[in-house]
């Protein structure tokens, strides 16, 4: 049976994790505003 969204965790956040968002200057302004919300929480997985 074919599955119709195979979702990839790997290009999802390669795509639009934090590193992709550091990456670009209005991204760094999207993290910002998260931060002034309180709505981001750097997640460090070891």
């Amino acid at each position: 049976m074919h599955y119709p969204r195979r979702n990839s965790k790997i290009k999802k956040s390669r795509k639009q994790g934090f590193r992709a968002r550091m990456k670009t200057a209005s991204g760094r302004r999207i993290i910002n505003a998260k931060r002034r919300r309180g709505t981001h929480k750097i997640n460090v997985a070891a």
